[in-house]
């Protein structure tokens, strides 16, 4: 069964940092990609940031030059590095991958549970 699990989420003040992690597990043939949406109450759920396997990587316009994404395909984990925190990154943070599992046929696309994010002094 496929499981994707963040972590590192919190309480940070503006202008602080946070690394989040997401490791998959389950089993996969193949994993196109990874991210990070994230959603914020009252709004609808954004892309943050994906990286391909080839490790090309796509940024929201919000976060660009603040938050790096990485991912370890050895491990299936992806990270995100989130510097120079602000009060509008507030938000549960969801890991997200599409892939094909070993115990599917079709490519998919799996979402964590997410993860609390809170910017505030």
């Amino acid at each position: 069964q496929v499981r994707l699990v963040e972590s590192g989420g919190g309480l940070v003040q503006p202008g602080g940092s946070l690394r989040l992690s997401c490791e998959a597990s389950g089993g996969f043939l193949s994993i196109d990609a990874m991210g990070w949406y994230r959603q914020a109450p009252g709004k609808e759920r954004e892309m943050v940031a994906t990286i391909t396997g080839q490790h090309t990587t796509n940024y929201a316009a919000s976060v660009k030059d603040r938050f790096t994404i990485s991912r370890d395909n050895a491990k299936n984990t992806v990270y995100l590095q989130t510097n120079s925190a602000k009060p509008e990154d507030t938000a549960v943070y969801y890991c997200n991958l599409k892939g094909r599992a070993t115990s599917s046929v079709f490519t998919r696309y799996y979402w964590g549970q997410g993860t609390q994010v809170t910017v505030s002094s």
